[in-house]
């Protein structure tokens, strides 16, 4: 005869805990915009940054700034300045400075291609934008060459021109679709 058990298994569903879009990779934690308005963004690098555990923690508040931020490399290692993430709200004395430089984690053929790049007349790494993948700080970098005031002019007609456009086959769509 079969034993029967005491024991019965219940099953309690537990309510899915919304994540932080930052967090989850779903929305970028900084995005540098005035990179795209101030140089020509031409080849992109995904690196990984060396960081503190406050200023991951710090990323994930939202607290992260790449507007004057750059790239330079030396001695064959890569390294992210001027990035600011504001300290941790609840962090104590082991607070990270908001300013520091921090190294880039980047394989030594991607920094060899850099190097042949960047030393280019005109040419920079500027960081784009800052994001998690699988629960690690990622910094998306970009070979730019900076641009004049007459090559800002000239992005901003061609933008104004195709808005234009969009709009004009939006409003002939509309006129003939009745």
């Amino acid at each position: 005869m079969p034993r029967q058990s005491s024991h019965t298994i219940v099953q309690t569903s537990q309510k899915a805990r919304p994540r932080d879009p930052v967090a989850s990779g779903d929305r970028d934690a900084a995005v540098n915009r005035a990179a795209g308005h101030n140089y020509f963004l031409l080849d992109r690098f995904e690196a990984g940054v060396a960081l503190r555990g406050t200023e991951v923690k710090s990323i994930r508040e939202g607290k992260a700034n790449l507007k004057d931020a750059y790239g330079i490399i030396k001695d064959g290692e890569a390294f992210l300045l001027n990035a600011h993430i504001g300290p941790y709200s609840h962090a104590s004395y082991t607070n990270h400075e908001a300013l520091r430089t921090r190294k880039l984690l980047l394989h030594q053929e991607e920094i060899r291609k850099l190097t042949g790049q960047t030393q280019l007349k005109g040419h920079t790494l500027i960081p784009t934008r800052l994001y998690f993948r699988k629960g690690k700080v990622k910094c998306e970098l970009a070979v730019a060459k900076g641009k004049q005031d007459w090559d800002k002019r000239e992005t901003e007609r061609r933008r104004e021109a195709d808005r234009e456009a969009r709009a004009a086959i939006a409003h002939s769509k509309g006129k003939y679709a009745k």
